[in-house]
């Protein structure tokens, strides 16, 4: 019986507005990384690109850090929320100023797997002890 794990995953900072990157996340929410990765090959907005990279970070910490099967990881939470705001101001006519807001997105990517089977031990091989004649 194999246990499951998970693994998270951030990417901070990501200047796009969080609404504009939940709807590429929504598509792949809940499903394997496998096929969400060949999802996002194929969508065709700018938000792909930081959340296939979120995942695809998930999924390497899950296999080279947690020692997880990738082949049995699935997407169990990728929610993305409000980061920081730049404010900015662009000239208008008359002299004026109109404010506005650079939005920003954090991506979190939890992914959960079964740990990797154990290689069975090597048995130690008898050393061949040749008879000199």
């Amino acid at each position: 019986m194999s246990q499951q794990y998970t693994v998270r995953s951030y990417a901070k900072g990501v200047d796009l507005t969080p609404r504009k990157v939940s709807l590429v996340a929504a598509l792949v929410r809940g499903r394997s990384v496998a096929d969400a990765l060949v999802i996002l090959d194929h969508v065709p907005k700018r938000a792909a690109l930081p959340v296939k990279k979120a995942i695809e970070s998930a999924k390497a910490n899950a296999t080279n850090n947690h020692n997880l099967d990738g082949k049995t990881l699935e997407i169990t939470t990728l929610s993305v929320t409000a980061g920081a705001r730049l404010k900015r101001f662009k000239p208008a006519s008359r002299g004026r100023a109109l404010p506005f807001q650079k939005k920003s997105s954090h991506i979190l990517v939890e992914l959960s797997g079964a740990e990797k089977p154990k290689k069975a031990a090597a048995k130690p091989v008898a050393e061949k002890v040749e008879e000199t004649k």
